[in-house]
């Protein structure tokens, strides 16, 4: 078998509807759009519906709401911070240099997930209650920036 032999699979593709060429054709007179009407004479746009008010207009044009107030912080776990040696002061610009989160946002939290075992002095936005717990309990301090 070479290129130019290949086909088709038998009956995948059929001939197109040759429109208004006569009435041998099985398509001609009204060209396969009826008697009379709108459809027949002249082109309808898409989504009209006769006068009707179309779906297009009578969904709402907007889902739901986003909520100005809304804050939406970087997160990182306590487990994380087990890289840094004992006494590192871990800031939030500190975690931005060395890539360990990629957006500061508006702000680090701190969430209280694994165990540390460094004493670490911790400074960011937000501390979950098991996360403050965990690190003072480390022997390290915890900053509310």
């Amino acid at each position: 078998m070479e290129l130019h032999d290949l086909r088709p699979a038998e009956g995948a593709r059929h001939s197109t509807k040759r429109i208004g060429r006569g009435t041998g054709s099985g398509h001609g007179k009204t060209s396969c759009r009826g008697q009379k009407g709108q459809k027949a004479r002249g082109s309808v746009r898409p989504g009209f519906e006769g006068g009707q008010t179309p779906l297009y207009r009578r969904l709402p044009k907007l889902r739901g709401f986003t909520n100005i107030f809304s804050v939406d912080y970087a997160e990182i776990n306590v487990v994380d911070l087990n890289r840094f040696d004992d006494g590192t002061e871990v800031s939030p610009e500190m975690l931005l240099s060395i890539g360990m989160i990629s957006k500061l946002k508006d702000g680090l939290k701190v969430l209280g997930d694994g165990a540390l075992e460094r004493s670490l002095t911790v400074k960011a936005s937000r501390f979950t209650k098991s996360a403050a717990e965990k690190i003072q309990s480390a022997g390290g301090k915890v900053e509310v920036i």
